[in-house]
């Protein structure tokens, strides 16, 4: 038997005690952790195979956000646990990405992309965060204000509230966060001008004085982000800091695309911010 196989097979059993001890399998969540204990995968079709796929990563994410540690994601301990995952979910249900539209013969009826929204119970994830040695992150959550400066080949500018050229950067910035559990925030046009930071500035501002902006209207603590295209790393760099534990974290991803450098830098603000150290 290998490590996985046995690894999954010790959380299976002392979960199933869990379960039949609580009483989880009827518990409701919290409606104030609903969101915390939730999360969404897309999956290809509604087979058994493509949903245990999708169960599996929900339910790292879940891990994830709710102890504030994004690196059980890809830990072995938290895979093994996606063996009996289905014994920690309340309920799934499917979006069809295509709904509407006539299936393809040669597509097949199984192969259509589902948004597969999956939902936890709240007292075997947080037992099951026992078994890997952490705990919730029970503490409110700061709104980030994300001070993001982008350098794409052709222009540059920096992401707020108001502009609408960056509405699908934007998109994907509040999508990073809600996947890890963060209120985010961005400053408006005129905030950045009464400051005097601009696309030139931005990245070289001060965190105190970042943070000060921050807690005067946006949100509770500030995310400096810069986010360059290199044609050398067939991708995007992007470099983030933040404040946190009263030292500044510092941290750099590379040759990816925008989705996952901000899947990066709000993954990195829940490390920091939640305790656990220094993002890589």
């Amino acid at each position: 038997m290998n490590t996985k196989t046995a690894l999954a097979r010790t959380f299976g059993t002392i979960l199933t005690v869990l379960l039949l001890c609580c009483g989880v399998a009827a518990a409701a969540d919290d409606p104030s952790d609903a969101d915390l204990y939730q999360s969404q995968a897309v999956v290809t079709g509604r087979g058994d195979a493509n949903r245990a796929l999708g169960l599996a990563q929900c339910l790292q994410d879940v891990l994830a956000k709710v102890s504030g540690d994004p690196r059980l994601i890809g830990d072995p301990a938290a895979i093994a646990l996606g063996a009996n995952v289905a014994g920690l979910v309340t309920r799934f249900e499917y979006h069809d990405h295509l709904s509407g539209q006539p299936i393809h013969d040669e597509q097949g009826s199984y192969d259509r992309p589902q948004d597969l929204t999956v939902y936890f119970n709240k007292t075997a994830v947080d037992s099951s965060l026992n078994l890997l040695g952490r705990q919730p992150w029970r503490a409110a959550r700061p709104r980030v204000a994300v001070f993001l400066d982008i350098r794409p080949p052709k222009r540059v500018f920096v992401m707020t509230s108001d502009n609408e050229e960056d509405a699908d950067m934007r998109s994907a910035l509040q999508a990073a966060a809600t996947k890890v559990g963060l209120p985010i925030a961005l400053p408006t046009k005129a905030q950045l001008a009464q400051k005097g930071w601009t696309v030139q500035t931005l990245p070289t501002a001060d965190l105190t004085e970042l943070n000060a902006a921050a807690k005067s209207g946006i949100g509770d603590t500030a995310l400096s982000g810069v986010l360059v295209w290199s044609n050398e790393a067939m991708g995007w760099v992007a470099d983030w800091r933040i404040n946190g534990r009263h030292k500044t974290f510092h941290w750099q991803i590379r040759g990816v695309s925008f989705d996952d450098a901000f899947r990066n830098g709000m993954r990195g603000a829940l490390q920091v911010l939640s305790g656990h150290g220094q993002p890589k």
